[in-house]
């Protein structure tokens, strides 16, 4: 498991990385995104259940 979380930490310092976290960043400070996002989340708890 610890290279599951270096590899990611790697990732999130890499350009690539770096964009992808702005563009969600973006998202989710947008109201439509986020209620989008709440009901996707809230679709895929209730199949685990």
């Amino acid at each position: 498991m610890p290279g599951i979380i270096s590899r990611i930490k790697q990732y999130a310092r890499s350009p690539q990385g770096r964009r992808t976290i702005a563009q969600g960043r973006r998202a989710a400070s947008d109201p439509r995104r986020r209620s989008q996002a709440r009901s996707l989340l809230g679709r895929l708890r209730g199949r685990r259940h």
